[in-house]
Parts: C-alpha cells; sequence; structure tokens
C-alpha cells in the first residue's frame, strides 16, 4: 500500500512542478512582450517629440522603431496563444501516459494480495478478459455513414 501512496504523491508532485514551468515560462513571454511594448511606446512618444520638435530625419527612424516594438510584442504574444494549444495537448498526452502508468502499477501492486485471496485471480479473470476482448472489437468496428443533421438538406 505503501508503493501506491508513494506513485501517487510522485504524480501530484510532478503535476506540480509541470504546473509551476508553465507558469515561470508564461510570465517569461508576457515579460519579454511587456519590454518590447514599452520600448515601443518609449519609441512613439520619442517620435512625436521629434516630429513636433524638427518634423524631418529622426521621424521616420522613431516611428520605424515604435512600430517595429510593437510588432514584435504583438508576435510574441501571438506566437504564445498559437502555441498554447499544441502544448496543452502535449500536456493531455504526458498526464494520460502518468495515469496509465499509475494504474498499471496499482494493479501490479494489487495482484499479489488477489492471488492470496478466496477468489485469486479468477476475481479478476473475466473483467480483465472483458476490457481485452472490448478493446478488440473497438480497434476492428468500422464507423459506420454518418447520420445527417435534422435540419440539414442533402
Amino acid at each position: 500500500m505503501g508503493t501506491l501512496v508513494s506513485l501517487i504523491s510522485a504524480l501530484a508532485s510532478g503535476e506540480a512542478m509541470a504546473a509551476m514551468r508553465r507558469a515561470r515560462m508564461t510570465a517569461i513571454l508576457y515579460g519579454l512582450a511587456g519590454i518590447f511594448a514599452l520600448c515601443g511606446v518609449g519609441f512613439l512618444v520619442g517620435a512625436a517629440y521629434i516630429w513636433f520638435a524638427a518634423r524631418y530625419g529622426p521621424l521616420a527612424t522613431s516611428l520605424g522603431f515604435g512600430a517595429a516594438f510593437l510588432v514584435l510584442a504583438a508576435l510574441i504574444l501571438l506566437i504564445e496563444r498559437l502555441t498554447a494549444g499544441m502544448r496543452a495537448r502535449r500536456r493531455a498526452r504526458q498526464r494520460k501516459t502518468d495515469l496509465t502508468a499509475v494504474g498499471v502499477a496499482a494493479a501490479l501492486a494489487l495482484l499479489p494480495a488477489l492471488a492470496k485471496s478466496k477468489g485469486g485471480l479468477g476475481a479478476v479473470a473475466a473483467p480483465v478478459l472483458a476490457l481485452v476482448a472490448y478493446a478488440i472489437y473497438r480497434e476492428n468496428v468500422k464507423p459506420g455513414p454518418r447520420d445527417p443533421d435534422p435540419g440539414e438538406t442533402p
């Protein structure tokens, strides 16, 4: 039983560490975007000053730098949003793998106790065989034609 508790606590601490890693990466990306946005605002303010002061020369450069930093900030935020879905799918796959490992470890930890009980492995064999048969059935069944929606016209 102690093995099962240690496996569950390891899973929980691993999940907490992964959440901390995600939060740290998100904070770094938002910090970078904020720095670029502040630089952009600074250059735009400088550009407005130059425009009002001289109206020539450095204006185009300051406006270009300001727009470039704002575009960089927008690109960082856009890339973070676009990759968030991929990271979520990767985390879901990892979580599924971890839960499968915990399930297998729990089953292996319970096998000696079940083998010594009155019902023995026979009590476990029937549900396991049913699960295997269902998995084989699901793997070999072909999906039927999709039913059209009632409001959809063919």
